[in-house]
Order: structure tokens, then C-alpha cells, then sequence
């Protein structure tokens, strides 16, 4: 019997909703005894929210004068503290090992210090932080296997559930993704060719009328020469993207 995604997501996303948070993408793959669950899920609206006013107001704290320090103790006034978990996608990173097990794979980031220093430095959008939390994941994870059980949406009895953010490279599946991250810098991969390439590397434009705009100068800021017949941008339509990742900058 195949799995339901669209019944399975509408679960996950249910039980989300009970927590304050969203699924930003669900992944079943493997077979037999090792087929794996992966839902990856992020603060919702309102809690995204409630972490760009304190981004905000640490960034207001240290243009007044303060010290990074001040501006920590702001943002975790805002936020009631707690530890925030993105998905490592590093390999050989000594933080790969601080999580594993039912939550997946995490690493872990301390909203009181990592926060400011991350957006006050300009090198991460606070758009890119997912917000959740060690706590987020287990209550997730243990309620979804819950009604996993209960409603039998995944056929068999064996398999991996793991729970966990989408990471620094998280995908982008939906249009409004592209709105939210734009300025982001995104990786992606095409159906079909266009202009004699299926791969391509730029920084989000915007996305008009179905179609997605990419700045191609960013691989030119990073030292690589341009060819003099390379255009500065690319149209590509929304509906021929196959993939598309965001690529991490510090």
C-alpha cells in the first residue's frame, strides 16, 4: 500500500499547527526496514515574526551604543530564550554529532548569541533561521508518531521518523518562497534548458507573472570572471523549476 503524501502532509501540518509551527517540506524515502520520515518544520508566521522584532531590537540596542552583549540580552528578553536547531549540512562538522536519533541530524545555534551575531553582522537573513527549538522537534516528533500509529498513515510498522529544521540550504518549493527569501542567493536545476543550461546560481530577483528573475552577477563578485556573453540575468519560468536550494552565506 503507498503512502498518502498529500493526507500525510495535511497530518503533519496539523500537528504543527498545534505547536505555533509549519512544515516546510516532507521526505519518505528508503524501503524495508529502512524507510525513513523526514519533516522538516519552522516557527510560524507569528513566531517568525516575534524573531525579526527582536533581531530588530538588538540591532537598535547596538546602534545606540550598546555592546553585542546588550544586544543579546534584548533579543533574549524577545524571545524567552531557548535553542534554536538547523539541520548541519556539513559532514566532516564536529557539530553533525550534537544531535541524532529521533530529531535527526541537528546542530545546534543559541538564540542569545548566534541570533544578534548572525543578522547584526549581515550575514544571515533572519528569514533564514527556522526558530525551532531541541523542544519544538521532540513535542512534534512525539505527537505526529502519535497519530501516525493511531491513523496508520504510514503502511508496515517500521520506519524512521525524523524531525528536525530545513537548514541554511533549505528548499524553496512555493512561489511565496521566492518572495520571502528574495536578495537570497539560490542554487537550482531545471526540467528543460534555458539557454543551453539546466543548472544555475544567482541571487533571487523576484518572481513575476510565473517567472523567476536571477542575478548572475553574484558568481562574478566571488572572483569568477563573467563571459563577455553572459547576460547579467536570467528569466527562468517558475513552472520549469525542478529544484531550488539556498546557498548559505557568511
Amino acid at each position: 500500500m503507498a503512502v498518502d503524501f498529500e493526507q500525510l502532509r495535511a497530518a503533519a501540518q496539523r500537528v504543527a499547527t498545534s505547536h505555533g509551527l509549519d512544515v516546510v517540506e516532507l521526505d519518505f524515502a528508503g524501503g524495508g526496514k529502512f524507510r525513513t520520515l523526514r519533516v522538516f518544520i519552522e516557527k510560524n508566521a507569528e513566531g517568525r515574526a516575534k524573531r525579526a522584532e527582536a533581531a530588530k531590537a538588538a540591532q537598535e540596542a547596538m546602534a545606540a551604543g550598546g555592546s553585542k552583549k546588550r544586544g543579546d540580552e534584548e533579543a533574549a528578553r524577545l524571545l524567552g530564550g531557548g535553542r534554536e536547531v538547523v539541520e548541519d549540512s556539513s559532514a566532516d562538522s564536529a557539530a553533525n554529532a550534537a544531535g541524532s536519533g529521533e530529531e535527526g541530524n541537528l546542530a545546534e545555534l543559541d538564540d542569545l548569541e548566534s541570533l544578534p551575531s548572525a543578522v547584526l553582522t549581515g550575514q544571515l537573513s533572519i528569514e533564514h533561521l527556522s526558530g525551532v527549538t531541541h523542544e519544538d522537534c521532540e513535542q512534534f516528533s512525539r505527537d505526529f508518531g502519535t497519530l501516525l500509529d493511531v491513523e496508520d498513515l504510514v503502511p508496515g510498522s517500521e520506519y524512521t521518523l525524523e524531525v528536525s529544521s530545513p537548514g541554511l540550504d533549505r528548499k524553496l518549493s512555493h512561489a511565496g518562497d521566492y518572495s520571502r527569501f528574495s536578495g537570497s542567493l539560490v542554487k537550482l536545476q531545471t526540467f528543460t534548458p534555458v539557454n543551453g543550461n539546466r543548472h544555475w546560481k544567482g541571487r533571487i530577483q523576484g518572481l513575476h507573472d510565473g517567472t523567476l528573475v536571477l542575478d548572475l552577477s553574484a558568481e562574478k563578485r566571488k572572483g569568477k570572471k563573467k563571459p563577455e556573453t553572459q547576460s547579467a540575468s536570467v528569466e527562468i519560468e517558475f513552472s520549469n523549476v525542478e529544484k531550488a536550494n539556498l546557498v548559505p552565506e557568511f
